[in-house]
Protein backbone atom coordinates (compact mmCIF):
# COMPACT_ATOMS: atom_id res chain seq x y z
CA UNK A 1 0.00 0.00 0.00
CA UNK A 2 1.33 3.77 -1.33
CA UNK A 3 1.77 5.98 2.07
CA UNK A 4 2.55 8.68 -0.29
CA UNK A 5 0.41 10.25 -2.49
CA UNK A 6 2.17 12.25 -5.25
CA UNK A 7 1.72 14.57 -7.47
CA UNK A 8 3.54 16.94 -10.42
CA UNK A 9 2.25 20.39 -10.17
CA UNK A 10 2.62 23.26 -12.79
CA UNK A 11 3.07 26.42 -12.74
CA UNK A 12 3.42 29.77 -15.19
CA UNK A 13 6.94 30.56 -16.14
CA UNK A 14 7.96 26.46 -17.07
CA UNK A 15 7.98 25.73 -13.15
CA UNK A 16 6.65 22.66 -11.73
CA UNK A 17 6.57 21.44 -8.19
CA UNK A 18 6.98 17.84 -7.30
CA UNK A 19 5.19 16.71 -4.16
CA UNK A 20 5.02 13.44 -1.90
CA UNK A 21 2.50 13.81 0.92
CA UNK A 22 1.58 11.29 3.80
CA UNK A 23 -1.45 12.32 5.82
CA UNK A 24 -2.28 10.85 9.04
CA UNK A 25 -5.93 11.37 10.35
CA UNK A 26 -5.98 13.45 13.24
CA UNK A 27 -1.85 13.81 13.17
CA UNK A 28 0.86 16.43 11.06
CA UNK A 29 0.66 15.90 7.59
CA UNK A 30 4.12 15.48 6.05
CA UNK A 31 4.72 17.58 2.39
CA UNK A 32 8.23 16.85 0.66
CA UNK A 33 8.07 19.54 -2.41
CA UNK A 34 10.69 19.55 -5.14
CA UNK A 35 11.03 22.70 -7.41
CA UNK A 36 12.45 23.43 -11.06
CA UNK A 37 12.04 25.75 -13.43
CA UNK A 38 12.67 25.36 -16.86
CA UNK A 39 15.90 27.64 -18.14
CA UNK A 40 14.79 28.85 -21.65
CA UNK A 41 17.31 31.60 -21.56
CA UNK A 42 16.09 33.37 -18.03
CA UNK A 43 19.01 34.68 -16.30
CA UNK A 44 19.46 33.61 -12.31
CA UNK A 45 16.82 36.19 -11.27
CA UNK A 46 14.27 35.60 -13.45
CA UNK A 47 14.62 31.85 -12.48
CA UNK A 48 14.81 32.45 -8.26
CA UNK A 49 11.71 34.30 -8.77
CA UNK A 50 9.82 31.64 -10.83
CA UNK A 51 10.92 29.02 -7.88
CA UNK A 52 10.38 31.33 -5.60
CA UNK A 53 7.09 32.60 -6.81
CA UNK A 54 5.96 28.67 -6.94
CA UNK A 55 6.87 28.33 -3.33
CA UNK A 56 5.05 30.86 -2.02
CA UNK A 57 1.81 30.04 -3.62
CA UNK A 58 1.90 26.42 -2.76
CA UNK A 59 2.81 27.42 1.25
CA UNK A 60 -0.30 30.10 1.18
CA UNK A 61 -2.74 27.72 -0.45
CA UNK A 62 -2.08 24.14 -0.93
CA UNK A 63 0.31 24.49 2.05
CA UNK A 64 -1.70 26.40 4.22
CA UNK A 65 -0.48 26.75 7.93
CA UNK A 66 2.28 24.73 7.30
CA UNK A 67 5.60 25.35 9.01
CA UNK A 68 8.72 24.57 6.90
CA UNK A 69 11.23 22.42 8.44
CA UNK A 70 13.63 22.66 5.85
CA UNK A 71 14.39 24.68 3.06
CA UNK A 72 17.35 24.27 0.74
CA UNK A 73 18.46 26.42 -2.56
CA UNK A 74 20.64 24.35 -5.10
CA UNK A 75 22.67 26.96 -6.81
CA UNK A 76 24.56 26.40 -9.73
CA UNK A 77 27.28 29.10 -8.71
CA UNK A 78 26.75 30.30 -4.87
CA UNK A 79 29.65 32.98 -5.62
CA UNK A 80 27.50 35.07 -7.86
CA UNK A 81 24.20 34.24 -7.04
CA UNK A 82 23.32 33.85 -3.20
CA UNK A 83 23.47 37.33 -2.83
CA UNK A 84 20.49 37.91 -5.45
CA UNK A 85 19.19 35.26 -3.13
CA UNK A 86 19.59 36.49 0.20
CA UNK A 87 18.07 40.41 -0.46
CA UNK A 88 15.08 38.48 -1.68
CA UNK A 89 14.95 36.41 0.96
CA UNK A 90 15.02 39.41 3.49
CA UNK A 91 12.46 41.20 1.20
CA UNK A 92 9.72 39.13 1.31
CA UNK A 93 10.13 37.83 4.59
CA UNK A 94 9.92 41.20 6.25
CA UNK A 95 7.03 42.33 3.36
CA UNK A 96 3.89 42.85 5.32
CA UNK A 97 4.96 40.50 8.31
CA UNK A 98 4.74 41.38 11.68
CA UNK A 99 7.45 40.80 14.10
CA UNK A 100 6.20 37.52 15.35
CA UNK A 101 5.99 36.50 11.76
CA UNK A 102 9.00 37.45 10.61
CA UNK A 103 10.64 35.00 13.78
CA UNK A 104 8.83 32.16 12.14
CA UNK A 105 9.40 32.94 8.91
CA UNK A 106 11.03 29.63 7.39
CA UNK A 107 14.89 29.78 7.67
CA UNK A 108 16.81 28.29 4.12
CA UNK A 109 19.91 27.16 3.44
CA UNK A 110 21.84 27.06 0.22
CA UNK A 111 24.46 24.75 -1.46
CA UNK A 112 26.31 25.09 -4.73
CA UNK A 113 25.24 21.91 -6.34
CA UNK A 114 24.17 23.03 -9.66
CA UNK A 115 20.48 21.13 -10.97
CA UNK A 116 21.77 18.77 -13.99
CA UNK A 117 18.61 19.98 -16.10
CA UNK A 118 20.19 22.99 -16.72
CA UNK A 119 18.75 25.20 -14.85
CA UNK A 120 20.11 27.88 -12.17
CA UNK A 121 18.44 27.06 -9.07
CA UNK A 122 16.14 24.33 -7.68
CA UNK A 123 14.52 24.34 -4.07
CA UNK A 124 13.65 21.71 -1.52
CA UNK A 125 11.05 22.19 1.19
CA UNK A 126 10.11 19.81 3.45
CA UNK A 127 6.93 21.14 4.90
CA UNK A 128 4.40 20.08 8.25
CA UNK A 129 0.88 20.63 8.29
CA UNK A 130 -0.91 20.30 11.46
CA UNK A 131 -4.33 18.74 11.37
CA UNK A 132 -6.98 21.43 11.96
CA UNK A 133 -8.43 20.20 15.01
CA UNK A 134 -4.98 20.12 16.56
CA UNK A 135 -5.47 22.78 18.65
CA UNK A 136 -1.36 22.56 20.16
CA UNK A 137 -0.56 23.41 16.30
CA UNK A 138 3.52 23.61 15.23
CA UNK A 139 5.42 26.17 17.51
CA UNK A 140 8.14 27.11 14.94
CA UNK A 141 10.92 29.54 16.00
CA UNK A 142 14.58 30.71 14.10
CA UNK A 143 17.17 32.12 16.07
CA UNK A 144 20.73 32.43 15.47
CA UNK A 145 21.08 29.92 13.04
CA UNK A 146 18.42 27.33 14.41
CA UNK A 147 15.29 26.65 13.47
CA UNK A 148 12.86 24.69 15.79
CA UNK A 149 9.57 23.17 15.80
CA UNK A 150 7.73 21.89 18.55
CA UNK A 151 4.48 19.61 18.87
CA UNK A 152 3.19 16.77 21.45
CA UNK A 153 6.20 17.14 23.31
CA UNK A 154 9.15 16.73 20.77
CA UNK A 155 11.22 20.03 19.65
CA UNK A 156 13.04 19.60 16.00
CA UNK A 157 15.98 21.44 15.69
CA UNK A 158 17.61 22.19 12.31
CA UNK A 159 20.57 23.92 12.16
CA UNK A 160 23.36 24.92 9.65
CA UNK A 161 26.62 26.47 9.54
CA UNK A 162 30.03 27.51 7.73
CA UNK A 163 33.53 28.71 8.66
CA UNK A 164 34.49 31.55 7.13
CA UNK A 165 38.06 31.27 7.60
CA UNK A 166 41.55 30.18 6.36
CA UNK A 167 41.80 26.96 8.13
CA UNK A 168 41.92 23.17 6.67
CA UNK A 169 38.84 20.96 6.18
CA UNK A 170 39.83 19.39 9.67
CA UNK A 171 40.26 22.48 11.59
CA UNK A 172 37.00 23.53 9.87
CA UNK A 173 35.04 20.81 10.48
CA UNK A 174 36.09 21.29 14.14
CA UNK A 175 34.76 24.35 14.50
CA UNK A 176 31.43 23.18 12.93
CA UNK A 177 30.67 20.40 15.42
CA UNK A 178 32.33 22.51 18.42
CA UNK A 179 29.08 25.40 17.51
CA UNK A 180 26.78 22.76 16.90
CA UNK A 181 27.27 20.88 20.33
CA UNK A 182 27.11 24.11 21.90
CA UNK A 183 23.78 24.80 20.20
CA UNK A 184 22.79 21.17 21.40
CA UNK A 185 23.78 22.18 24.78
CA UNK A 186 21.31 25.40 24.92
CA UNK A 187 18.48 22.85 24.28
CA UNK A 188 19.17 20.54 26.49
CA UNK A 189 20.38 18.17 23.84
CA UNK A 190 23.07 15.63 23.80
CA UNK A 191 24.74 14.75 20.29
CA UNK A 192 24.38 10.63 21.00
CA UNK A 193 20.94 10.59 22.46
CA UNK A 194 18.80 13.04 19.86
CA UNK A 195 21.10 13.97 17.00
CA UNK A 196 19.47 11.98 14.04
CA UNK A 197 21.05 13.28 10.48
CA UNK A 198 23.88 15.54 8.91
CA UNK A 199 25.00 16.81 6.11
CA UNK A 200 28.51 17.75 5.20
CA UNK A 201 29.34 19.77 2.37
CA UNK A 202 33.24 19.81 0.95
CA UNK A 203 34.73 22.07 -1.68
CA UNK A 204 36.86 20.11 -3.78
CA UNK A 205 35.84 16.35 -1.59
CA UNK A 206 38.74 14.33 -3.73
CA UNK A 207 41.30 17.19 -1.53
CA UNK A 208 39.34 17.66 1.60
CA UNK A 209 36.94 15.26 2.67
CA UNK A 210 39.81 13.44 4.67
CA UNK A 211 39.86 16.35 7.13
CA UNK A 212 35.83 16.02 7.37
CA UNK A 213 36.04 12.36 8.54
CA UNK A 214 39.35 12.74 10.65
CA UNK A 215 37.25 15.59 12.13
CA UNK A 216 34.62 13.67 13.12
CA UNK A 217 35.69 10.11 14.10
CA UNK A 218 37.68 12.49 16.84
CA UNK A 219 34.68 14.26 17.86
CA UNK A 220 32.71 10.54 18.05
CA UNK A 221 35.36 9.55 20.08
CA UNK A 222 35.23 12.01 22.57
CA UNK A 223 31.61 12.09 22.70
CA UNK A 224 30.81 7.84 22.97
CA UNK A 225 29.75 7.44 19.65
CA UNK A 226 31.59 3.86 18.73
CA UNK A 227 31.11 0.77 16.49
CA UNK A 228 29.97 -0.16 19.79
CA UNK A 229 27.17 1.80 20.52
CA UNK A 230 26.23 4.17 17.57
CA UNK A 231 26.81 6.77 14.62
CA UNK A 232 24.66 9.07 12.80
CA UNK A 233 22.91 8.74 9.45
CA UNK A 234 24.91 11.05 7.17
CA UNK A 235 25.65 12.26 3.55
CA UNK A 236 29.12 13.80 3.20
CA UNK A 237 29.43 15.18 -0.77
CA UNK A 238 31.03 18.01 -2.69
CA UNK A 239 29.84 21.24 -2.45
CA UNK A 240 30.44 25.04 -2.28
CA UNK A 241 29.30 27.98 -0.53
CA UNK A 242 29.35 32.01 -1.58
CA UNK A 243 33.64 32.05 -0.73
CA UNK A 244 36.45 30.24 -1.13
CA UNK A 245 37.07 30.59 2.48
CA UNK A 246 34.31 28.26 3.48
CA UNK A 247 35.67 24.62 2.86
CA UNK A 248 33.05 22.98 4.94
CA UNK A 249 29.14 23.57 5.29
CA UNK A 250 27.45 21.70 7.99
CA UNK A 251 23.48 20.76 8.38
CA UNK A 252 22.27 18.97 11.44
CA UNK A 253 18.77 17.50 12.54
CA UNK A 254 18.01 16.54 15.84
CA UNK A 255 14.80 15.60 18.21
CA UNK A 256 14.52 16.56 21.77
CA UNK A 257 11.82 14.38 23.39
CA UNK A 258 12.66 11.12 22.27
CA UNK A 259 13.32 8.52 24.26
CA UNK A 260 16.77 5.87 22.83
CA UNK A 261 14.04 3.04 22.52
CA UNK A 262 12.44 5.04 19.73
CA UNK A 263 15.48 5.10 17.25
CA UNK A 264 17.05 2.38 15.52
CA UNK A 265 19.89 2.07 13.22
CA UNK A 266 19.95 0.28 9.39
CA UNK A 267 22.52 -2.46 8.25
CA UNK A 268 21.84 -4.28 5.57
CA UNK A 269 25.04 -6.30 5.92
CA UNK A 270 24.18 -8.95 3.10
CA UNK A 271 25.06 -5.87 0.86
CA UNK A 272 26.48 -3.32 2.66
CA UNK A 273 29.45 -3.47 4.99
CA UNK A 274 30.47 -1.36 8.30
CA UNK A 275 31.63 2.27 7.46
CA UNK A 276 33.97 2.15 10.54
CA UNK A 277 35.95 -0.68 8.47
CA UNK A 278 37.35 1.96 6.44
CA UNK A 279 37.77 4.52 8.25
CA UNK A 280 34.86 6.65 8.44
CA UNK A 281 31.48 7.09 11.08
CA UNK A 282 27.92 7.27 10.10
CA UNK A 283 25.04 4.98 10.05
CA UNK A 284 23.65 3.79 6.75
CA UNK A 285 20.38 4.91 8.10
CA UNK A 286 18.38 5.70 10.99
CA UNK A 287 15.13 5.53 12.16
CA UNK A 288 12.68 7.49 14.63
CA UNK A 289 9.45 5.78 16.06
CA UNK A 290 6.83 7.62 16.89
CA UNK A 291 3.19 6.78 18.07
CA UNK A 292 1.49 7.40 14.94
CA UNK A 293 4.75 7.24 12.09
CA UNK A 294 8.16 5.78 11.71
CA UNK A 295 10.55 7.95 9.98
CA UNK A 296 13.82 6.45 7.44
CA UNK A 297 16.89 8.94 7.03
CA UNK A 298 19.26 6.81 4.27
CA UNK A 299 22.52 8.02 4.31
CA UNK A 300 24.23 9.07 0.85
CA UNK A 301 24.64 5.29 -0.42
CA UNK A 302 26.63 4.39 -3.40
CA UNK A 303 26.96 1.34 -5.66
CA UNK A 304 29.42 -0.39 -2.64
CA UNK A 305 29.16 -3.97 -1.57
CA UNK A 306 29.71 -5.58 1.87
CA UNK A 307 33.19 -5.93 1.84
CA UNK A 308 33.71 -1.84 1.04
CA UNK A 309 34.45 -2.21 -2.32
CA UNK A 310 33.19 0.14 -5.37
CA UNK A 311 30.77 -2.38 -7.49
CA UNK A 312 30.96 -1.98 -11.51
CA UNK A 313 33.31 0.63 -11.41
CA UNK A 314 33.11 3.14 -14.99
CA UNK A 315 29.73 1.85 -15.12
CA UNK A 316 27.12 4.52 -14.36
CA UNK A 317 23.62 2.23 -15.17
CA UNK A 318 25.27 -0.84 -13.36
CA UNK A 319 26.31 1.43 -10.20
CA UNK A 320 23.08 2.75 -10.58
CA UNK A 321 21.07 -0.31 -10.06
CA UNK A 322 23.41 -1.51 -7.73
CA UNK A 323 22.70 1.73 -5.69
CA UNK A 324 19.11 0.99 -5.93
CA UNK A 325 19.54 -2.31 -4.28
CA UNK A 326 21.65 -1.55 -1.52
CA UNK A 327 18.97 1.71 -0.35
CA UNK A 328 16.10 -0.94 -0.91
CA UNK A 329 17.57 -3.70 1.57
CA UNK A 330 18.62 -0.50 4.12
CA UNK A 331 14.97 0.36 3.73
CA UNK A 332 13.66 -3.20 4.25
CA UNK A 333 15.05 -3.29 7.33
CA UNK A 334 12.99 -0.82 8.57
CA UNK A 335 10.02 -2.49 6.96
CA UNK A 336 9.84 -0.16 4.26
CA UNK A 337 10.24 0.35 0.70
CA UNK A 338 10.14 2.33 -1.99
CA UNK A 339 6.97 3.40 -2.54
CA UNK A 340 7.29 5.47 1.00
CA UNK A 341 10.10 7.76 0.42
CA UNK A 342 8.97 11.12 0.14
CA UNK A 343 12.12 12.51 -1.74
CA UNK A 344 15.19 11.44 -3.30
CA UNK A 345 18.35 13.72 -4.03
CA UNK A 346 20.82 12.40 -6.07
CA UNK A 347 24.83 12.90 -6.88
CA UNK A 348 26.47 12.56 -9.75
CA UNK A 349 30.13 13.02 -10.29
CA UNK A 350 30.01 13.10 -14.35
CA UNK A 351 27.45 15.75 -15.86
CA UNK A 352 27.42 13.57 -19.06
CA UNK A 353 25.70 10.63 -17.35
CA UNK A 354 22.34 13.45 -16.40
CA UNK A 355 20.76 11.78 -19.40
CA UNK A 356 21.23 8.03 -18.36
CA UNK A 357 20.48 7.96 -15.33
CA UNK A 358 17.53 10.85 -15.31
CA UNK A 359 16.30 8.20 -18.05
CA UNK A 360 16.44 5.65 -15.39
CA UNK A 361 14.93 7.73 -12.85
CA UNK A 362 11.90 8.61 -15.39
CA UNK A 363 11.34 4.53 -16.09
CA UNK A 364 11.38 3.34 -12.12
CA UNK A 365 10.64 6.21 -10.18
CA UNK A 366 8.56 8.73 -12.66
CA UNK A 367 6.48 9.97 -9.41
CA UNK A 368 8.74 10.26 -6.45
CA UNK A 369 9.99 14.21 -5.96
CA UNK A 370 13.66 13.66 -6.77
CA UNK A 371 16.72 16.45 -7.85
CA UNK A 372 19.93 15.37 -9.42
CA UNK A 373 22.72 17.57 -8.80
CA UNK A 374 26.25 17.59 -10.23
CA UNK A 375 28.21 16.79 -6.73
CA UNK A 376 31.30 14.05 -6.63
CA UNK A 377 31.08 11.53 -4.50
CA UNK A 378 33.67 10.98 -1.14
CA UNK A 379 35.52 8.15 -3.24
CA UNK A 380 37.01 9.13 -6.64
CA UNK A 381 34.88 5.48 -7.96
CA UNK A 382 31.96 6.33 -6.96
CA UNK A 383 29.95 7.55 -9.92
CA UNK A 384 26.53 8.37 -8.39
CA UNK A 385 25.12 8.27 -4.82
CA UNK A 386 21.68 9.03 -3.49
CA UNK A 387 19.72 9.82 -0.28
CA UNK A 388 16.08 9.76 0.64
CA UNK A 389 13.82 10.52 3.25
CA UNK A 390 10.91 8.08 4.20
CA UNK A 391 7.61 8.12 6.75
CA UNK A 392 5.09 5.26 6.94
CA UNK A 393 1.98 5.06 8.91
CA UNK A 394 2.17 2.75 12.07
CA UNK A 395 0.58 2.81 15.44
CA UNK A 396 3.74 2.60 18.57
CA UNK A 397 1.88 2.05 21.78
CA UNK A 398 3.92 4.17 24.75
CA UNK A 399 5.33 6.89 22.33
CA UNK A 400 3.49 10.63 21.36
CA UNK A 401 2.52 10.74 18.08
CA UNK A 402 4.76 12.97 15.73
Amino acid sequence: MNQQERETIAFAGGVCAQMSRMTVSGGVTEYHVLIHVQPEGKNFQEQMMAVAGAACELLSSRLSGGSVLFKRYFLSDAANQKSELDRYERESVGAGLSHEEVVAAPAYTIVEQAPMDGSKIALWLYVLVPDTQDAGGLVCVEKSGLRFLEHHGYRHLFWNGTVAEHLDSKEQSHKLWDTYLNVLATQQASLADHCVRTWFFVQNVDVNYAGVVQARNEVFDREGLTSQTHFIASTGICGRYSTPQEIVGMEAYAVTGIRPEQMGYLYAPEYLNPTYEYGVAFERGTYVDYGDRRHVFISGTASINNRGEVVYPGDIVRQTLRMWENVAALLAEADMDFSDIGHMIVYLRDPSDYAVVNELFDCRFPDVPRILVWAPVCRPGWLIEMECMASRKRTTEGFADF
